[in-house]
């Protein structure tokens, strides 16, 4: 991959394709001809999404900004028992209860606040701080972004849209902990990953995701709205660029097992759900059917066409089935 460029747009237009390095910000003001603000406020779509597990829990933490609404989910996922130990999610008003940082790393500030709910995502010396405080879930994590490997930073046309942006990392080392239904959880062996994402997306919106990560190995997949763009495998701390991604699993049992691979042959893995979150709304005007299934993929990978096979073991993330209509 190349090294990521200082800005999204170069003489008006998007700067289309996959990059090793981190973005300073998501800056679309500079396109030719820009969007009026009518549109952009319908289409304009970001979030911050943090996924962090070790061997006893797997935690998921969003804010998003759909322009004319905000809303947050976070949720702890026991993966001794089974069991969602913590499961909230609210809505907001755009600017007023929420911020989604147009920085998606370095210098971040992404925020929400609801009743009886405070999240945010802030970076300060080369770490995120995740603090999360609502009735179902605590939370205080520092993800250290100081040795990380080369994020991704994918950026595409978007059809029914524009243009959509991402930088997507791989394994963050993690201190803190959490608390959800009485039971406090170390995190100071847990390893995280980000998703910061800022774009102008079609009214209708679909994808399939795969996400999993531990050090020196990682990979981050998408099947929808997006093509190939954010598609990557990290093998001791390089991002390999990979090829469109194949979902197999049945959407109506999403707990069964789903098998991945891409096209290009460098990827073939099963994951084995533990577990899973989900959450269907339907507005009428706006609607989103969601599922994360939280498990261990299993199978193996290779760094390029030909290289020998990479084991890959009980590697601990989610996948996600995903509609919206927003």
């Amino acid at each position: 991959m190349t090294p990521a460029p200082t800005a999204l747009v170069h003489h008006g237009s998007p700067a289309h394709g996959q990059y090793a390095g981190a973005l300073a910000r998501f800056d679309w003001s500079a396109l030719q001809p820009r969007p009026g603000r009518w549109w952009r406020g319908l289409h304009h779509k970001r979030w911050h999404y943090v996924g962090l597990g070790n061997a006893q829990v797997f935690i998921g933490v969003a804010i998003v900004d759909v322009g004319w609404a905000v809303s947050a989910f976070a949720y702890l996922f026991d993966r001794q028992s089974r069991t969602l130990r913590a499961d909230w999610s609210q809505d907001g008003l755009p600017r007023l209860q929420a911020c989604v940082s147009d920085a998606p790393l370095m210098e971040a500030n992404t925020w929400f606040r609801g009743p009886a709910a405070r999240l945010s995502l802030q970076e300060a010396s080369g770490r995120l701080r995740l603090s999360v405080a609502t009735r179902a879930l605590r939370l205080e994590a520092d993800l250290d972004l100081r040795a990380m490997p080369p994020p991704l930073l994918a950026v595409g046309p978007i059809a029914g849209g524009l243009a959509h942006a991402t930088q997507k990392t791989t394994a963050l080392p993690v201190q803190g902990w959490a608390e959800a239904a009485g039971q406090r959880f170390n995190l100071d062996d847990a390893w995280a990953a980000v998703d910061a994402s800022n774009g102008c997306l079609a009214r209708n919106t679909d994808w399939r995701w795969a996400s999993a990560h531990a050090p020196g190995l990682g990979f981050n997949l998408q099947q929808g709205y997006f093509g190939q763009q954010e598609n990557v495998l990290w093998l001791d701390g390089q991002p390999i660029p990979l090829g469109a991604a194949q979902f197999t699993f049945d959407a109506a049992q999403p707990r069964a097992p789903w098998q991945v691979r891409t096209d290009c042959g460098l990827l073939d893995l099963q994951f084995t759900p533990e577990g899973a979150r989900a959450a269907d709304k339907n507005l009428g005007f706006a609607a989103s059917r969601y599922v994360q299934p939280v498990g261990v993929f299993d199978g193996w990978v290779r760094s390029a066409p030909g290289a020998s096979a990479r084991r890959v073991e009980r590697l601990l993330g989610v996948t996600e089935d995903h509609a919206s209509r927003w």
